[in-house]
Formats: C-alpha cells, sequence, structure tokens
C-alpha cells in the first residue's frame, strides 16, 4: 500500500489538534492528542515505577497510557507475520487520532462502521482510497457520505442492504460478508452479522445487476480468536465461493480475512498470532492465487498490547472480611471493556509487600460498578497506583461520563 495521506475531501470536518471540529465523537478533554498534552517522550524509557510516577505527577489519574512505539512494533509485527495481508485497522477497538496517525504514516488502511468514523479517519489526514467502509448496515446518509467523500469500499451480507448502496452509493465496490464459525472466540459476532454460503455467490451478481462492483469476500472469525479451525474453515469457505463466483463469469480480486487476532492480557497466556501465524501464511498461499489481494481488520492485536490503564485507590475499606478498595475508575470507564468486550485484565501495584485477597470497585454509586471479587493484591492505601497492562483496545473507546465522573485521559506517548 503506498504510504501517502491526504486530508481530504468536501464535506469533511474541519480539523483542530488533529480532531474533527464538526460532529466530533471524540471529547478533546478525554482523548489528549499529542499537540495538547506535550508529554516528553523520554519519559517512556524509564523504568517502569519511575514512569508511572512522572505520568502520575504530570497528568493525574485515571490516566490511558498508549506507548507509540509498542503500536509500531505491532504494525510492523503484524506486516511480518502476514506479509500478504494489508491491515485495515478497526478504529473502534481505540479512535484515538494520535494512533490512527501512527499507523497511516507507517502505510496503514483503516476500518471504519458508521458515518462518524469515517468523519474522523479522513480528518486525521487518511486518504480515502485507504478506507473500508466494514458496517454490513449502514444508514442512507452514510452511504451518501461515503460516495461524496470517494470512500468506495463497502460490505453487505443481506439483499436489502444491497438495493440500499445502489441507491445512495451507485458503482460502489463491495464485498459480501460471509457468515463464519466463531467457536471458542470470546464475541461471536456471527450471532449477528454474515449471509450464510450458498447466498453470498448469488447477492454478488445480484449486486452486479445492480451496477455495483463486486469485488470480494469478507468474513469474521470473532473477537479474540483462539481457535485456528475458524479460520481454517473461513479461508476453504471462502476460496469455494470464489470458485463458484468465477464459474458464473465473476473473477472476485479480494478477500478480507477480518480481525479476531488474540493478544495476552496475562503473563501466563499464550495463544497469539504468532502461534499460528505460519499455519495461516501456508493455507492463505495454498487457496488463494497471487493476484487475490488478501486484507484483514486488526484492531485488538495492533493497539491492546500498547495501553497501561493507571489508576489510583480513592478509598478503602473492609467487607466481607477482604480489602475493599475504590479505584478512581471503573466499569463506567476504561474498565468497560469487561462488559462489552467480555475482557478480564491483569491488576498490578507498585509494592511488593505480602499479597492478600481482595475486592476492586470503581468511583461511581452503583454496586455494579465493581471491577474485580477476588485478586490477590499487596495492603494498599489512599493514593497508591493500581495499574493495568494490555488494556489499549476495547476499554477507552466504550467508556463513558457516569455519575459526571469523566474517564481517564488517553495519550499516545
Amino acid at each position: 500500500m503506498k504510504n501517502t495521506s491526504s486530508r481530504g475531501t468536501s464535506g469533511v470536518a474541519g480539523r483542530k489538534n488533529g480532531i474533527p471540529e464538526d460532529d466530533s465523537f471524540l471529547s478533546p478533554r478525554q482523548w489528549a492528542v499529542a499537540e495538547t498534552h506535550r508529554t516528553p517522550a523520554a519519559l517512556m524509557r524509564l523504568p517502569l515505577p519511575k514512569r508511572i510516577r512522572a505520568l502520575v505527577k504530570l497528568h493525574g489519574t485515571p490516566l490511558m497510557v498508549i506507548d507509540k512505539r509498542i503500536l509500531i512494533e505491532e504494525y510492523k509485527r503484524f506486516c511480518q507475520l502476514l506479509p500478504r495481508v494489508q491491515p485495515y485497522y478497526a478504529i473502534k477497538s481505540n479512535p484515538h487520532p494520535d494512533i490512527i496517525k501512527t499507523f497511516r504514516d507507517l502505510g496503514g488502511c483503516f476500518d471504519v462502521a458508521s458515518q462518524g468514523e469515517l468523519k474522523h479517519v479522513l480528518a486525521c489526514g487518511v486518504s480515502p482510497h485507504r478506507i473500508i467502509f466494514a458496517n454490513t448496515i449502514k444508514r442512507p446518509e452514510a452511504l451518501t457520505f461515503a460516495r461524496r467523500a470517494r470512500v468506495k469500499l463497502l460490505t453487505f451480507d443481506n439483499e436489502p442492504e444491497l438495493y440500499k448502496i445502489a441507491k445512495y452509493h451507485p458503482g460502489a465496490q463491495v464485498l459480501a460478508r460471509l457468515k463464519v464459525a466463531n467457536a471458542g472466540s470470546i464475541v461471536e459476532l456471527s450471532l449477528k452479522f454474515g449471509a450464510d454460503q450458498e447466498l453470498i455467490t448469488p447477492m454478488l451478481l445480484k449486486a452486479r445487476k445492480l451496477g455495483l462492483k463486486p469485488v470480494g469476500v469478507s468474513f469474521h472469525v470473532g473477537s479474540q480468536c483462539t481457535n485456528f479451525q475458524n479460520y481454517q474453515r473461513a479461508f476453504e469457505a471462502t476460496a469455494s465461493i470464489l470458485r463458484e463466483a468465477a464459474d458464473e463469469g465473476l473473477k472476485l480480486s479480494m478477500v478480507d480475512i477480518g480481525g479476531g487476532f488474540p493478544i495476552r492480557h496475562f503473563k501466563a497466556e499464550t495463544v497469539t498470532l504468532e502461534t499460528f501465524a505460519a499455519q495461516m501464511r501456508r493455507e492463505l498461499n495454498r487457496l488463494f492465487p497471487k493476484e487475490i489481494a488478501l486484507i484483514a481488520e486488526p484492531g485488538r492485536a495492533l493497539c491492546g498490547p500498547a495501553g497501561m490503564l493507571i489508576t489510583r485507590v480513592a478509598g478503602r475499606s473492609i467487607r466481607n472480611n477482604k480489602n475493599y478498595y475504590y479505584l478512581d475508575d471503573g466499569v463506567y470507564g476504561d474498565f468497560s471493556g469487561m462488559v462489552f468486550d467480555h475482557c478480564k485484565y491483569e491488576f498490578r501495584t507498585l509494592k511488593k509487600t505480602e499479597k492478600f485477597l481482595s475486592i476492586l470497585a470503581g468511583p461511581t454509586c452503583d454496586s455494579f460498578d465493581t471491577i474485580a471479587l477476588s485478586v490477590e493484591l499487596p495492603e494498599l492505601e489512599v493514593g497508591d497506583v493500581v495499574y493495568v497492562p494490555n488494556i489499549g483496545a476495547y476499554s477507552c473507546a466504550s467508556a463513558v461520563v457516569f455519575n459526571g465522573i469523566p474517564p481517564a485521559k488517553v495519550i499516545v506517548v
């Protein structure tokens, strides 16, 4: 993919400090860009305890810190492990402008799911040809905006959507999303998305009749997928569809293998993309000729390992014969991934003393805002730090203001 960036299309919001001025879904108070927070890059090279203390002194807590060096490493690792596959970063995992710009400058492309995300990526200086509008259900207004913005690559998984695309974005390039097995994945996306295999070719032929440009097939094996068989079956089904379409006189040129690539949230976890990358390369090369463009939609795999959430103890008590700590962030904030992403996190402290079974809760007046019921921690005092690694994805992206308590400030350094 050519490493270029351009701002511009008509109808796209203006920019201020890298954030769209109009219709932005990101609050600058939460999503602090480099031009405003001005955190010295040298600070990230300090030993971890000193780094955390320096960050807390500079920004306070709660604070979500995205390590730019790790973003770059994870992007390059993905490209090395799957050299045929062009990554389209799924910005829903973490839409921070500085993350988008980092991947933009590395030659990355982007997966958006709404008009708001599309505006945001364009305002971050990404060229329209580097974007896929990958939500299979799109509002008519969003399709009109995508057409005016010259974003041509779209996905669908049902025939009514084809008629809508043909009406509001005539001539668009479309990929049909295939329903595939999600067994063993943390979030089973096929419960909501994807069409049965026997419907894909007929729908692609229908797309051609409607004046659209059918270019390929997409699928998603589910989020945090540790079962390679999901990918294997999806590859084989997709290859079969490409052959079937060719027999009908329809030559497809693109396969989107989606996302779901797993990361480690705990040290003891072993399955990552590296675990099955060699097997994946072999199967992709076996099933898809070189003229087939392969793309993917990694989100967690690129930004998850780069994120560290720093919180502090805001209050403490003893409940149920356990130390009970109230943190200054909770499930309405940057631990929201526990609810929406079904994620589990590793809680660490700067203290190295004896550990006791403890309870962690968030700062809101809701008992639902409980983070962990049984976690081993040293005895902590008000003001002590609790930090969480590998939390850069599906955390701050779904955080909200509740009880008037804002989510963590998010910075990329």
